[in-house]
């Protein structure tokens, strides 16, 4: 195939279905009509999409007791996992003609790290720059989850570090998404009702943006 691929990211907070949300469109997409002949769908994640960086994710979201990282060790490490991530699975895929569907990209840095942190944006944006070469989604959904529901479905299930950050914390992350999906190449979605419910919801914006 000489054409590229398509890069399509799902965000949102912690608890909005994102993981639910990926394994369905990876099912939908071969029979959508959208993928030309020969290709692929790649299902990916940050952190933790290539094996450095699965360690860098178990460093970020599972450290050692009493040795979390500093705010700005944090960032440097999503972004370690992002270089890598983009230079040895996303870019050959797309490449490739192959279309790559990621949990989660620059949107959550700029949510965690930028609203939630305080991380300056424009920062952000120069890092992502350099570490990800450029690249930019072709469409980023939003699921877009209410903070006492998302927070809710967490209590069922064992928290990682930064979903334990608090209710202050996880509310200036989903401003943060809400302003973000204001922007252009993003589309918001709701996320609440059942798994298929909303699956039928990304479908149409899929198909409406492609």
């Amino acid at each position: 195939m000489s054409h590229r691929g398509r890069f399509i990211v799902l965000e949102g907070i912690d608890g909005c279905g994102k993981t639910t949300q990926l394994e369905a469109l990876r099912d939908w997409l071969p029979d959508s009509g959208l993928l030309p002949p020969g290709a692929k769908v790649i299902t990916t994640r940050e952190p933790g999409g290539t094996p450095f960086g699965h360690a860098l994710r178990d460093l970020l979201l599972h450290p050692p007791a009493g040795q979390s990282p500093c705010w700005g060790a944090e960032l440097l490490l999503y972004l370690a996992d992002r270089a890598q991530h983009v230079a040895e699975r996303v870019a050959p895929s797309l490449a490739a003609g192959h279309w790559v569907l990621s949990d989660r990209y620059h949107g959550s840095t700029l949510a965690y790290q930028g609203h939630g942190r305080g991380h300056p944006l424009e920062l952000l944006g120069a890092l992502h720059r350099f570490a990800a070469n450029g690249l930019q989604p072709d469409l980023t959904l939003w699921l877009d989850v209410p903070l006492a529901e998302a927070m809710a479905r967490l209590r069922h299930r064992a928290q990682d570090r930064i979903e334990t950050e608090g209710e202050a914390f996880l509310s200036r992350v989903y401003y943060g998404f809400r302003r973000l999906a204001e922007g252009p190449g993003w589309r918001r979605v709701n996320g609440v009702g059942g798994p298929d419910l909303v699956t039928g919801r990304c479908k149409d914006q899929i198909l409406d943006w492609f």
